[in-house]
Order: C-alpha cells, then structure tokens, then sequence
C-alpha cells in the first residue's frame, strides 16, 4: 500500500476518519501526527503529505504531492523542494473566506466605534459616553486582493450598508461582488480620486506584494481612513504607518498580520496611536468549519491524484500562490 502522512493537532476525529476512508479508497494507508515533532524520522515513505512542514518534506525522497491545510506557502517555496516541478503542491486558498471575512468586520467595527480608546478608559475603571462614532453604512471600501478572502470581506461590508466598495487585483478582471475592480497598477489613480473610509490589504506574500502600501500611498490617505491587514505584514511600510497614526493623518488601522511575527514587545506598532494588533489569528484553525474545508480540498484531491487527473488549488510556484 501506498503511504499518506497527515501533520494537524486541529485535525479531529472526524476529521481524520474522512481523510483515512479517503485514502484506503484511493489505495493508500495514512498516518497521523499531531506535530512535526512526533513525525520526525517516521515518515520517509510517504508519497502524499497533508501538512505545512518543510523540514518533514525534506525527509521524504519518495514525495510526489503536498498538499498544505493554509493559504499561504511561503515557507513551503522557500525551502526550494518545489522548484524542480516533479512535487506537486496545493493549498487550501478557500478555506478562509468566511473566518478571515468575519474578523475584517469585527475590527472594522472596533475601529469605527472608537473601542481602543474606549478600552484604554475601560483598563483604569473610567466611564466615558463622548466619543464620535461611525459607521459601515455609507462607507467607501477598497480592497487589495479580491479572491476568496477579498469578495468574502465585499459581500460583508455589502450587507452592512456600504455604499461603494472597489477592488484591485492584478488583471483588472471584474468579480461580481465589487462595484469596479480595477489593475493594481491604476491604485495611484484610483484612490487618488476617491474617498477612502476602509482600505483592507487581503494579498499573498510575494515579492510583488512586498510594501505595496509604502510611504507614499500612505500618504494618499486622508484622517478618516482606517487601514486594515490581514494579507502578510511585508506588505504595508510599518515605520510610514506608525508615523501616519501617531501624527494623526490616517484614522486608524488593524493588523492580524505584521514584519516580524511575533512582532517585538518594543516595536512601537504596540503603542501606536488607535492601532489594533492581533497575533495572526484571523484565519486560524480555531473554526471548525475552516478546518473541514482544507480536509474537504484534500480529500478531493486525493481522490484525483489516485486517478491521475488534474489537482485543484495547485500553487504556481514562481507566482508564489
């Protein structure tokens, strides 16, 4: 029999039980670790890996296909095993549209409705009423990245009564939940002659996403804008961003992700003036629909690996998503 190896703690029972039916459908025998840790050394003959770990991949000689339960692969081409073409690898982009979606509305609201300054009153036992409010409806939004996390967030804002929500992307190719969409290479122009209230970054880390929202695009913005990360953090200047907050010339901003993870206990993002920091964990494995998703991906893929047909979700490896 052939051998399928699994590396998840979040994977459940169930889980495990569809993944394992799968596989002896599709003629293989899969093991179960719950960590890098406990696979060590024990997973040489694996010819399929659902997992995210490059020095596992690296052990294993007979690997044809890893299939990753996150989004993002960095580190996964990073670690150059992909390079030669001859591993395949998918990624379970899809799988996070509703929790990351969820998460941009939640500090969306936090931001608009003023709640790190109300916490900082609510922290020395204060009781305050006075601060301005706003709100989503009649809001203008604009969205770097509009695949599954970015038309996830639209539909979201759309449903709370924002009034126009335009999207970049590299094509230019119109998604149907976005008033207009636009090329990334029109943002200048575009934001130029727009009144931003929301701007959310949802893009992968690529060289071609690093500081896409740099010095001067930051600048392009006005104090009402709030800037919103959930994307990678190479993305956003940081230094540019602080200095923007803490000077008052953007609204706000909220970041799940950041340059370095975790980010320092001095970096001044911490003290930055109405700045949200959450610890990369809008998309986690902490729902449970998210992690049946990825088991979903995998399984359908399994199945067409066993019988030669074409993966989905397959990464372009030079792209790096």
């Amino acid at each position: 029999m052939k051998k399928c190896y699994a590396v998840g703690e979040f994977l459940s029972d169930r889980n495990k039980e569809e993944m394992k039916r799968t596989a002896e459908e599709c003629g293989f025998v899969i093991g179960f670790f719950d960590c890098s840790e406990d696979a060590d050394g024990k997973v040489s003959d694996a010819e399929v890996f659902y997992g995210n770990e490059p020095a596992l991949l690296a052990q294993m000689p007979q690997l044809r296909w890893c299939h990753t339960p996150y989004a993002g692969i960095g580190g996964l081409v990073q670690s150059g095993l992909f390079d030669s073409g001859e591993i395949a690898l998918s990624n379970s982009s899809g799988a996070y549209g509703l929790t990351i979606g969820e998460h941009i509305i939640m500090v969306s609201l936090m931001l608009m409705r003023q709640m790190p300054e109300y916490n900082k009153v609510l922290g020395r036992h204060g009781w305050v009423q006075e601060y301005p409010i706003r709100s989503i409806a009649g809001s203008h939004v604009a969205i770097i990245g509009t695949g599954d996390i970015g038309r996830n967030a639209a539909a979201r804002y759309r449903v709370l009564g924002a009034s126009k929500i335009i999207g970049f992307n590299r094509s230019g190719r119109d998604v149907d939940v976005f008033d207009e969409v636009y090329k990334l290479e029109s943002f200048d122009d575009v934001v130029g002659n727009e009144d931003i209230d929301i701007l959310l970054l949802c893009v992968p880390g690529t060289p071609k996403s690093k500081g896409i929202l740099d010095a001067d695009r930051i600048a392009k913005f006005d104090e009402k804008t709030f800037v919103i990360n959930v994307g990678r953090g190479s993305a956003i200047d940081q230094d540019a961003l602080v200095s923007a907050l803490n000077g008052g010339r953007i609204a706000g901003a909220a970041l799940d992700v950041t340059e370095p993870e975790p980010l320092p206990a001095d970096h001044p993002l911490w003290t930055a003036r109405n700045c949200i920091i959450t610890p990369h964990i809008s998309g986690d494995m902490g729902l449970e629909y998210t992690v049946d998703k990825t088991v979903e991906f995998f399984c359908e893929n399994l199945k067409r690996y066993s019988q030669g047909k074409e993966l989905i979700n397959v990464v372009d490896i030079k792209a790096g998503y």
